[in-house]
């Protein structure tokens, strides 16, 4: 499968770090995107190589996506290609992994109406009014939308992204 992360600087460097190795490791490729190709910065230093420009991503040519948290995505759902290739993943029913803030680009794309989902407790009125059903744990599974909290909850968010995989 190909996966796709879009993200961009002040990521939460565990929440994309740790899923790339994780699904690299399950036999995927997977493919960062963000406002240009070179490398974005995370919260805490570390660097990501970005292989492709959000204006270059077809969203037809991946499987899934995911969408790690910090304060990469307020900056990421300003962008209205990024946001287009998250509303046509998710609407066409493709495996989407958000944690964190990661979910700010799905409401910014109007798919969130009527699931039941999960993020960092700052932003759950933002869910709720998204017409999120908000829950408070590690993670949440609805249809094709696995979502998580916190950096606490890799395991469990990635556990059950790769069987929504499979």
């Amino acid at each position: 499968m190909r996966i796709l992360i879009l993200s961009a600087d002040q990521f939460e460097d565990v929440e994309l770090i740790y899923p790339y190795h994780r699904l690299k490791e399950e036999g995927h490729e997977v493919v960062v995107a963000s406002f240009k190709r070179g490398a974005i910065t995370g919260k805490h230093g570390y660097t990501v190589n970005v292989d492709l420009a959000f204006d270059e991503v077809n969203p037809d040519d991946f499987d899934a996506l995911v969408l790690p948290g910090g304060r990469a995505p307020e900056r990421v759902r300003l962008n209205e290609k990024a946001v287009e290739i998250a509303r046509k993943m998710f609407s066409e029913g493709k495996p989407v992994a958000s944690i964190c803030h990661g979910p700010q680009i799905l409401i910014s794309a109007g798919v969130l109406k009527g699931r039941k989902g999960t993020s960092y407790p700052g932003i759950k009125d933002d869910m709720i009014n998204a017409g999120v059903e908000w829950v408070d744990s590690e993670v949440v599974v609805d249809g094709n939308w696995v979502s998580s909290r916190v950096p606490a909850d890799l395991y469990a968010w990635m556990r059950e992204f790769v069987k929504l995989l499979k």
